[in-house]
């Protein structure tokens, strides 16, 4: 039968896919930077539908994010299998550099990392031969000195991966597709009738991104230019195309013989990225020894038939915490009822120990001497904005809220630029509700809200309070209810600016649960007792 895949498969903060295929089964990776756990696993078996299986790097030891800033840590990953092991190739540029971990199940657990000595620069890939043999492929700077800013080349090296050592001779084999190009990257090596082929984008994550490719009949070269390049980009569509950025692909063939490309691309709204870079799908057809992409049509398509079995891994919107959500859904958290949190949420860089704690009241943060603008791990769990229009809710217990005590909600791009609606408690006893948009590393309280307005009425218990945050494309509007009367926070707030275009760098938003404590402050914990994420 034929399926629909809606364009992006992975809408939100999914960039840089890496996807394999085994048998029926198909495999997607994805880059997370300072987030931990870092780099998603996620499992379909017909493209279409998606579920998140856990994440390769799950483990404190196996991630050091100490100090990395948001665009920092873990870079373009790969996945592979081959004879029975998983592998996962990535790049720390935090802490470490080039790293390969191996699992026996996608699921996990995964190895700790094996870095590679001798292994520059950044995307690496793996290949594995018809006779065995694995080999590196990766990117670092011109060897006879860059005359700018871009300057790489792609080089091949055998890998040992008992020994998980480069041996032999590296191999410079390519730089681009185009004369004086910046940024030949993320390349991916595959074997089709004979030939090798390198599949890589060029010309930078941005609006003049690529994808091109070139093959040998060997590995390590000549390799030929295909005279057709670039075989996908959106760069010669304008400014104001809706979907930009396009290019960082890798490739699959189905059991049936077909091939299907995913890569990263943006949807920016006037002119502005707030969700970062997602996955999107392609379909590949073959034609004179070259792949082809969306043949007929040349740039990325809203929909795409998928000739497999449908299969769907949609279960109950509310979770407990045994499985992880289907990325893109609508989900509620009852954190009383969870034994775990799921696999799809985030901690900026390596949670402290004891940050949180799942009880029967609910998920307790700590109320620790760390900011949002720190480059440190603050008492922050989140998920990824997936959609434009969306609401994001809390609700937290009020009762730990003493002076010099903070704790909300925050729509996170970067430690330089995020909003916080946080509940506060300043002179005298009353509780507070400020919205905070940080540009540049610099607060500006937006607005200001007493929230016990009915404090002295009978019915007043003050157990908690809700707090929302609707996604209104490129504004938000923050809400407060008190139990007592909902309060109007802020309307129509502009936040163009936690975007890519002003605050840079390479991920998307995250939204979730805040709390923070002045110095000398007791930490303390503050309960959480729900929060949902819905698309609108």
């Amino acid at each position: 039968m034929t399926l629909i895949a809606k364009n992006p498969i992975m809408p939100g903060f999914y960039p840089d896919p890496s996807i394999c295929a085994v048998g029926g089964d198909y495999y997607l990776i994805n880059s997370t930077f300072a987030y931990f756990p870092g780099l998603p696993v996620l499992h379909s078996r017909d493209l279409v539908h998606w579920e998140q299986i856990g994440n390769a790097m799950h483990r404190q030891e196996q991630l050091p994010l100490q100090g990395a800033g948001h665009s920092q840590g873990l870079f373009a990953p790969t996945i592979r299998y081959h004879e029975g092991i998983w592998y996962v190739i990535c790049t720390n540029v935090s802490h470490g550099g080039n790293y390969v971990v191996t699992a026996k199940d996608p699921a996990g657990p995964w190895s700790n990392p094996h870095y590679l000595e001798g292994a520059d620069g950044i995307d690496p890939s793996l290949f594995f031969d018809e006779d065995g043999k694995c080999y590196y492929i990766g990117t670092h700077p011109n060897p006879e000195g860059c005359s700018y800013n871009g300057d790489y080349y792609i080089w091949i090296q055998e890998l040992d991966v008992e020994q998980m050592k480069l041996v032999g001779e590296a191999h410079n084999v390519w730089n681009g597709a185009m004369k004086d190009i910046p940024w030949p990257e993320g390349p991916h090596l595959y074997k089709k009738d004979g030939c090798y082929y390198i599949m890589h984008a060029e010309g930078g994550t941005g609006p003049e991104h690529a994808v091109t490719v070139c093959r040998s009949k060997s590995i390590f070269g000549p390799y030929e230019n295909n005279r057709c390049n670039p075989i996908i980009t959106h760069r010669h569509l304008g400014k104001d195309y809706p979907v930009k950025y396009v290019g960082h692909a890798d490739m699959i063939e189905t059991p049936s013989g077909e091939w299907y490309m995913v890569m990263l691309a943006v949807r920016p709204l006037e002119g502005y990225t707030t969700m970062g870079r997602e996955t999107f799908l392609a379909k590949v057809v073959w034609e004179n020894g070259w792949p082809v992409v969306n043949p007929g049509v040349g740039i990325l398509t809203e929909q795409v038939e998928i000739d497999l079995p449908e299969w769907n891994p949609a279960g109950d919107a509310v979770f407990d915490g045994r499985g992880s959500c289907v990325p893109g859904s609508s989900r509620t958290y009852e954190f009383g009822r969870m034994e775990r949190l799921g696999d799809e949420f985030l901690f900026l860089r390596n949670p402290g120990e004891g940050m949180y704690a799942l009880g029967q009241e609910g998920l307790e943060l700590s109320f620790r001497h760390v900011t949002l603008k720190e480059k440190d791990s603050p008492s922050y769990v989140a998920v990824r904005q997936q959609h434009h229009l969306f609401e994001a809710s809390a609700v937290l217990k009020t009762d730990t809220l003493e002076k010099g005590r903070r704790a909300g909600m925050a729509l996170m791009q970067s430690d330089e630029y995020h909003l916080r609606v946080e509940l506060c408690r300043h002179d005298g006893e009353a509780l507070q509700a400020e919205v905070i948009l940080c540009r540049k590393g610099q607060d500006t309280v937006e607005s200001s809200v007493v929230l016990e307005s009915g404090a002295l009425s009978l019915t007043w218990k003050e157990p908690e309070v809700i707090l929302r945050v609707e996604g209104l494309k490129a504004s938000v509007e923050l809400l407060a209810d008190d139990g007592v009367s909902r309060s109007v926070l802020c309307r129509d707030l502009d936040i163009r600016e936690l975007s890519t275009e002003v605050a840079g760098g390479f991920v998307g938003c995250t939204v979730g649960m805040y709390a923070v404590a002045e110095d000398g402050c007791g930490e303390g914990r503050v309960c959480f007792r729900r929060f949902s994420y819905l698309a609108l």
